[in-house]
């Protein structure tokens, strides 16, 4: 079992150049330091805002961009567009009806980044 995903958490884009944070609304979930996040918390600009600069050549603004430089890859702003949930989510822990968000699971993007969760967005921290 993965470790649960909570409000901050860091991700990457397979495609993208910077890194960028989860956004969880505290709707109806289990604070965990901040909002838990389920596999539904995949709405871009709201939960997932963008990665800096996109290199996919399937994103049509770099496409546009590369034809527009007779050919050389040209990045162009990240502007996520995910429209599936996030996968696998844990089978045994539900947030908000929905299963939990783990730090194994992926989003995929439309134009074929694979995003990824690099830092879950809490620490467990041992007292002595």
């Amino acid at each position: 079992m993965g470790i649960q995903v909570a409000v901050g958490a860091t991700l990457q884009c397979s495609f993208g150049v910077a890194p960028g944070v989860l956004t969880v609304l505290p709707v109806n979930r289990t604070m965990t330091g901040g909002p838990a996040a389920n596999i539904m918390d995949h709405v871009p600009m709201l939960n997932i805002l963008p990665f800096g600069m996109c290199n996919c050549p399937s994103n049509p603004m770099v496409a546009a961009a590369t034809a527009a430089a007779l050919g050389v890859l040209t990045p162009m702003p990240c502007i996520p567009v995910t429209s599936a949930p996030w996968m696998p989510g844990a089978p045994t822990v539900m947030v908000g009806g929905m299963p939990s968000l783990q730090n194994s699971s992926k989003l995929m993007c439309q134009w074929g980044g694979v995003i990824q969760i690099l830092a879950p967005g809490q620490f467990t921290v041992m007292v002595p």
